[in-house]
């Protein structure tokens, strides 16, 4: 088993998680109170699925509630590009690195699934 920290995966998926943080704080205060703290709470529980993925012998499952916690993310994003919250330049960035984070997951999950 690999330690998490290492996996792209994981990499990738906190870096996200960082921009998410540091994007909340230019959310109006209606929404960096509900959509934002939803937005994170989604994102870190990929992360934590993601964890739980590489120390689980069933990691299939790990990994498809992490592929949900993306769509979620996807649609909160979406909303708040709706709502004028987010500038294009960072939508254009965010719909970037959670593509990758999706391939990545569809790509685990399904070596996982051949080698069960």
């Amino acid at each position: 088993m690999t330690t998490y920290y290492n996996l792209p995966v994981y990499k990738q998926s906190y870096d996200l998680l960082l921009d998410i943080f540091k994007l909340t704080n230019e959310f109006n205060r209606e929404y960096k109170y509900t959509i934002g703290e939803e937005l994170k709470k989604e994102t870190t529980a990929m992360i934590i699925n993601i964890y739980r993925a590489n120390c689980s012998n069933n990691k299939v499952e790990y990994i498809v509630s992490a592929r949900e916690n993306i769509e979620v993310i996807r649609l909160l994003i979406r909303l708040l590009k709706d709502l004028k919250q987010i500038k294009v330049v960072r939508i254009a960035k965010l719909n970037l690195a959670i593509e990758g984070l999706s391939k990545q997951l569809t790509g685990w999950g399904n070596y996982s699934k051949i080698n069960k």
